[in-house]
This record gives C-alpha cells, structure tokens and sequence, in this order.
C-alpha cells in the first residue's frame, strides 16, 4: 500500500519501517544541527520526538535554521518544530519542552524512556549533562561538536570521541569524557580549522560564530542518518 513512507521502505524494508514508527528520540537543542536533524527523523517515520529548547525564533536565525521563517520569528522554536512536523506526518507524537537542558533541569527528563538521544546545544555543562544521564540509562547518544566558524560540508566526520581531532570543542569534550570515565562516545565533528569571524557591531557586542546554511544543516542530516541507522540494526 502506498504511504508517505513508501520511497524509504524501498531501502529499509517493512521491519525497520516498524521499529522506526514505534521509536522515541529526544533532541536537545532545535537549532541549525538539532533542526535538520529534527526534520529528517519525522520524515523517516520515527514515532515519537521529544523536542528540548528554550529559544525563540530571530532573525538571525533565517540563515541556517530550517524552523526559522519570517512567518515564525518570535515564536518558540519547539512550537515552530513541533508544528511543521504534525505538517509533515501527523501521526507523529510530539513532546515539547520550553526549558534549556542543564544540571539543574535534568531531573525533569526520564532518559530511560528514550531509543535515542541527539545532543545538539552549545553548553558544555548542558552537553556533559546530556551524555551522563543518557550513559547511566544505557540510551545511545550522539553528539554535535563545533558546526560554526566552518564553511566545508564536507569536513563532517562521524567517531568516537577520543578519534577526534581538529575541532576546539572535541578536545574540551575528550577531556571531560575521559575524566569521567566514559569509554566511548558517537560524535560528529569537523576536521576544518574554525575561521575566525569579522566582529560587528550590527550583530552583537558579544562574540557569536559566524555560520551558513549549508554546515549545520549537513551535520543535523547526517546525525538523523547515524540515528536511524543503529535504530534499525
């Protein structure tokens, strides 16, 4: 029978189409990666998403973010996700929650209740967080390194974390990992040395990395691949 879905089952049979409808990830942070990776998972058929972000919809943001429209600016970009995903299949089950994922909000979230985990936000405290309590469930987790100051799609790599190289962010994250323990750990990373980005005024006063819509985007697809991949192994 014909099916939204049908082009995808052509590649990974009725099974997989299966456990990928009766699939719970979470993602935290609806961002430029957590975004994309968003979109590709509902489009893939995953059942239930778990949607985790604090932000708003700026302008700013209409350079990389796929939930990012003029029509959205201002609204919550899980209310944003959440209502392109009920567009793209309405059968999905969408959970959102309006809080940044830190230490002190992590008991709000039950990771044993997950398949998968995407961890997708900028905080190291927030990123560390993530990971642990997704390692105490013994829920896989997949994590996104530095995707700003960066110009080459093609520089994404997908390893354990202690392979990584190059990227600022990895080494912080191999430190942390190692200090507690942690014997390995998916991330995806970039092999491209970061730019350093023009300052200006017109922006913020504060440092922000520079970024284009076409890096984030390809390290959210990619992570959505991983996720469905070892979803359906």
């Amino acid at each position: 029978m014909l099916s939204q879905f049908s082009r995808t089952q052509l590649l990974l049979g009725s099974d997989a189409m299966k456990k990928l409808s009766q699939s719970r990830v979470a993602v935290f942070g609806i961002g430029g990666v957590g975004g994309f990776a968003v979109e590709a998972l509902a489009r893939s058929g995953i059942g239930e998403l778990d949607l985790i972000d604090n932000d708003t919809v700026s302008l700013s943001n209409l350079n990389r973010q796929i939930i990012a429209l003029h029509s959205t600016i201002g609204q919550y970009k899980v209310d944003a996700a959440a209502k392109r995903i009920y567009d793209i299949c309405p059968e999905t089950k969408v959970n959102i929650f309006k809080c940044f994922f830190m230490p002190e909000t992590s008991d709000m979230f039950d990771f044993s209740r997950y398949d998968y985990v995407i961890d997708a936000i900028d905080t190291i405290t927030g990123k560390i967080e993530i990971i642990m309590k997704a390692k105490e469930a013994g829920v896989p987790v997949i994590s996104s390194m530095g995707a700003g100051n960066k110009l080459d799609p093609t520089a994404f790599r997908v390893a354990d974390i202690y392979s990584t190289k190059v990227c600022p962010l990895a080494r912080v994250m191999r430190y942390e990992m190692r200090k507690r323990g942690v014997k390995d750990l998916k991330v995806i990373y970039s092999e491209e040395p970061p730019l350093r980005p023009e300052v200006s005024s017109e922006v913020s006063h504060k440092p922000v990395p520079g970024s284009t819509a076409f890096v984030p985007s390809a390290a959210g697809l990619i992570i959505a691949g991983e996720v469905i991949k070892d979803l359906i192994k």
